[in-house]
């Protein structure tokens, strides 16, 4: 598959996975009409639905079909949604646009953005509690799911990050926050896209260490945008880590030195796959992507 036809695949999935979600939203019976736009109005927002894409990716990396792992895609993207929307808080990162739009308390107020990000993670659980899987592929995918977004993994990350504003960490310590604040959602994707395809534990292993140094670039990238990106392209202001005065791989590395740790955590992500047996599939290609896209 070349750069071309990737690009395709990615915006063939993008639209599989919001044609679903809006299934799943139609599906339920959401009483105050105020919450369900208010629901709505961040999971359509757009985005790249970079997540929900790699655990469909890994799927079909195996060879499999991707029926049964659509709920579970979707409600990644669900969990991920609601993790934005209090991201954007004025209590967090105090952020007034997300993907080129005015963020949900923007437009639906504080509390009831809130108690949007409430209702996204609540449905993620039981969308995928509803998937046509087998219920001990459900209960595996609930319980890391639980671990990964919650007190041992996002939520972790997020208040490592806000901990650690006003004042400088060290570089492990950084890459602590960030394997847990935006490593562990895309960890999940993929190491869940493998469980769902039958994955034995050395696999899910190389999986896991795929997803993980895939995660560390996606923060390593979006440390080096914040100071050299287009913010048209990107949708959202740029200089707002300086601005919270927050270390990032730039501060402590400088460009060039973001830029060379971006690369080498590429490589470990590819040494992953190697072990595999999979340099030439989908989940070879996001790598590809993300290089391109820094160049």
């Amino acid at each position: 598959m070349n750069a071309h036809q990737f690009q395709a695949y990615l915006k063939e999935k993008k639209l599989l996975v919001e044609e679903h979600m809006q299934i799943l939203m139609n599906q339920m019976e959401i009483p105050p009409s105020s919450l369900r736009s208010a629901m709505e109005y961040s999971l359509f927002a757009g985005g790249k639905r970079i997540r929900p894409i790699l655990l469909l990716a890994t799927v079909e990396d195996t060879g499999m079909e991707i029926a049964g792992a659509l709920d579970a895609a979707c409600a990644l993207e669900f969990l991920h949604t609601y993790s934005l929307i209090h991201d954007d808080l004025p209590a967090m990162d105090d952020d007034e646009y997300r993907r080129g739009k005015l963020t949900n308390h923007m437009v639906f107020g504080e509390a009831l953005a809130i108690l949007a990000g409430d209702a996204l993670l609540t449905e993620a659980f039981g969308i995928t509690a509803k998937a046509d899987l087998t219920p001990e592929t459900k209960v595996a995918l609930l319980a890391e799911l639980a671990i990964r977004s919650g007190s041992r993994g996002m939520v972790a990350g997020q208040v490592l990050d806000l901990e650690a504003e006003e004042h400088s960490i060290s570089l492990e310590e950084l890459e602590l926050v960030h394997r847990h604040k935006t490593g562990d959602l895309i960890t999940f994707a993929v190491w869940s896209g493998a469980v769902i395809a039958g994955s034995n534990k050395e696999e899910l292993l190389h999986y896991t260490q795929y997803a993980e140094s895939l995660g560390l670039a996606f923060q390593i990238q979006d440390d080096i945008l914040d100071v050299i990106g287009d913010e048209a392209k990107l949708g959202k202001k740029t200089g707002g880590d300086e601005k919270l005065q927050k270390s990032t791989y730039v501060s402590l590395l400088g460009l060039n030195g973001a830029h060379q740790k971006l690369h080498e955590t590429l490589e470990q992500a590819r040494y992953a796959l190697r072990q595999l047996g999979k340099e030439d599939g989908l989940l070879w290609q996001f790598i590809d992507y993300m290089e391109k896209r820094d160049s």
